[in-house]
C-alpha cells in the first residue's frame, strides 16, 4: 500500500505549509500528492506550483470537478501538467453535487450522472490518445457541438500538442454502487471520499470486476496525538459539513453513503441539525466510532495497529489528509 499526501482545497487563502509538506512527503518516500477544488481555489494551479518545486512525487487531482470545465479543457490541463512534470500526473475527476453544479457553476446537474461521467471520460481519453479528431455524439458532452443554437460549422479537432502519455491515469470520485461499478469499467482507479477498512464489504460487489492494477485510493485524516477524542474533532467537523451541508435535504450523496455504511439514523440527524442552522450540534452528533474507523488518529502504537486493517483490504494508495510533519514521518516509518 502506497502513501499519498492529500492537501485538499484552500480555505480563506493559500496555506504556506502546502509546498513544504509536499517536499517533506517526497523526501520521506511518499508516492503522490493531491489537490482539490470546491468553490474557491482550483485544483490544477496549486498542483503545478508543487510540481515546479518537487522532482519525483506523483501529482493528482482529488478531485477536479467536471462541471468546472469541458472535458477537452480538462484534458488540456492534464496533458500540459503531465509534460511539465515529466509524466507525474494523475487525473482525478468528480461530478460534485446539484448544489455546487447549479449554484456555483450555473449548469444543470445531469439527470443521468452515469452517462455524463462516461461521456466526459470518453472525450478526455480521446484527447489523450490523439488517434483521431475528437468526436462524440453525446447527450451531455457532444463534440463537436451540433445543437440548434450553434452555428453548425464546428469542426472535429485533434490536439495540437502530442500528449506525453496517452494512457495518463484517470480516476473517478464515486459514491453510489452503480457509479463505483462503472468507475471500475471506464477508469484506472477510484477515489472514495471516505473508506472504512472495517466495512470493505459495503463496496465488495461494486469492485468485484476491478481489473489488475486498478487503483483504490481513499482519503483518511491522520494525526499522531495522545488524545483520540480531541484528534477526532476535525474529522467530525469534516463529516458534519459534508453530510449536513454538501447537498440538499433530499439529495445528499455523502449522507446516503454514511447510511449505507450502517449509520442511517445518525446521518439523517446530522443532516437535519445542519440544515436547521445548528452546525455545532451537527458536528457533535457525528458518532466517534464512525469518525474513528475512517481515519488514523491517536498514539503511534494505536495507528500502527489500525494501519494493518487498511493493508488487508483492496486499498492500493492511502491518501493522508492534513497531516503535520511529525505525522507524515510516523506514517512513513510504519508503512515501510
Amino acid at each position: 500500500m502506497r502513501l499519498g499526501l492529500a492537501l485538499g482545497y484552500w480555505g480563506r487563502g493559500p496555506s504556506p505549509d502546502h509546498v513544504p509538506l509536499a517536499q517533506e512527503a517526497e523526501r520521506l518516500g511518499y508516492d503522490s500528492v493531491w489537490t482539490a477544488e470546491s468553490w474557491g481555489s482550483d485544483a490544477f494551479t496549486p498542483l503545478t506550483w508543487i510540481a515546479a518545486r518537487t522532482s519525483r512525487i506523483k501529482l493528482g487531482t482529488a478531485v477536479a470537478q467536471m462541471a468546472a470545465r469541458s472535458p477537452t479543457t480538462t484534458a488540456m490541463h492534464a496533458l500540459t501538467l503531465d509534460h511539465l512534470s515529466g509524466g507525474r500526473m494523475f487525473l482525478g475527476l468528480g461530478l460534485s453535487g446539484p448544489q455546487v453544479v447549479e449554484g456555483w457553476y450555473g449548469r444543470p446537474f445531469p439527470k443521468s450522472p452515469l452517462t455524463a461521467s462516461r461521456e466526459y471520460v470518453d472525450v478526455v481519453r480521446q484527447v489523450l490518445r490523439r488517434e483521431a479528431p475528437v468526436e462524440l455524439d453525446g447527450r451531455f458532452h457532444p463534440v463537436p457541438y451540433g445543437g440548434p443554437d450553434g452555428t453548425g460549422v464546428g469542426k472535429a479537432l485533434k490536439s495540437i500538442t502530442h500528449p506525453l502519455r496517452p494512457d495518463l491515469p484517470v480516476l473517478l470520485g464515486a459514491e453510489g454502487p452503480k457509479n463505483i461499478a462503472q468507475t471500475v469499467r471506464i477508469a484506472d482507479g477510484w477515489l472514495p471520499l471516505y473508506w472504512s477498512p472495517m466495512r470493505a464489504d459495503v463496496y465488495e460487489a461494486s469492485l468485484a470486476d476491478a481489473p489488475e492494477g486498478f487503483l483504490v485510493a481513499p482519503m483518511a485524516r491522520a494525526k499522531v496525538c495522545d488524545d483520540v477524542a480531541e484528534g477526532l474533532l476535525p474529522v467530525k467537523a469534516m463529516l458534519g459539513f459534508y453530510i449536513g451541508g454538501m447537498g440538499h435535504a433530499k439529495r445528499n450523496f455523502h449522507a446516503d453513503l454514511m447510511a449505507r455504511m450502517g449509520y442511517e439514523e445518525e446521518a439523517r440527524r446530522i443532516q437535519a441539525l445542519f440544515l436547521d442552522g445548528r452546525r455545532e450540534e451537527a458536528v457533535l452528533a457525528v458518532p466517534d466510532a464512525f469518525a474513528d474507523e475512517i481515519s488514523l488518529v491517536g498514539p503511534r502504537e494505536r495507528i500502527a495497529e489500525r494501519l494493518e486493517l487498511w493493508r488487508k483490504g483492496p486499498v492500493t494508495d492511502l491518501l493522508l489528509l492534513a497531516p503535520d510533519r511529525h505525522t507524515l514521518r510516523v506514517l512513513a516509518e510504519l508503512n515501510s
